[in-house]
This record gives structure tokens, C-alpha cells and sequence, in this order.
């Protein structure tokens, strides 16, 4: 097995009405318990807003430290899903099943030098 990140991509904005986000809270549970149940769940949260970061750059043998995102944009990462899955094909099937549970694109990436289990 090899483990993928499903990045949810969240527009930059307010959010959804509470009874929209209501629905996708309770489809984000059917999708998360049909992870645990496959064997795939390592780990799932949301994450606070970009205005909520801070940035640490190297910089002259010191690091300078920043409040807010790294880089402006549309959209920002709204939150994160590690998988477990066999191949490519069967993360990318969780990461069309997370897109459909939250209604947001979702990027699938492996992680790299991943030793076989």
C-alpha cells in the first residue's frame, strides 16, 4: 500500500449557508466511515483560514517569521485526507468520492520514497 494526500481546494469567500454545509458535513461521515471500513483512513481535518497562518522563511542563517498565507490566490487549502491505497487508480477513486462528499476539487498526490508494506 502507498499513501496519497487528497488536498480539498477551497475558494477564497464566505462560506456555504449552515444548512449546506450541514449536508456536506454528513456526507464527509458516510465518506469518511467507508474509508475505515476499506482500510484506507489514516487522517482527515479542515483547516483554519489562510489568515490564520504563519510563514517561516530561511533567510541569512535566521528564519523571518510572517503573519498570513505564503502566496495569495482564489483558492486556498481547505483541509486534508492522507489515504492509504493500493495504486494511483484506487486513490484517485477515493479523491473522486471526496469531490463528490464536499463539492470542492480535490488534488490527489502520492507521497514520495514510500517503502511497500
Amino acid at each position: 500500500m502507498k499513501y496519497y494526500l487528497l488536498s480539498v481546494m477551497q475558494p477564497i469567500g464566505d462560506p456555504p449557508p449552515p444548512e449546506v454545509l450541514a449536508k456536506i458535513g454528513k456526507q464527509l461521515d458516510v465518506f469518511h466511515q467507508e474509508l475505515r471500513e476499506a482500510g484506507a483512513w489514516v487522517f482527515a481535518g479542515g483547516l483554519h483560514g489562510p489568515e490564520s497562518s504563519t510563514v517561516l522563511r530561511p533567510r541569512d542563517g535566521d528564519v523571518l517569521v510572517t503573519d498570513g498565507p505564503y502566496a495569495e490566490g482564489k483558492e486556498m487549502l481547505g483541509g486534508i485526507c492522507l489515504v492509504r491505497a493500493p495504486d494511483l487508480d484506487a486513490a484517485l477513486e477515493w479523491g473522486r468520492k471526496a469531490a463528490l462528499a464536499t463539492t470542492l476539487p480535490i488534488e490527489v498526490r502520492p507521497f514520495m520514497h514510500q517503502a511497500e508494506e
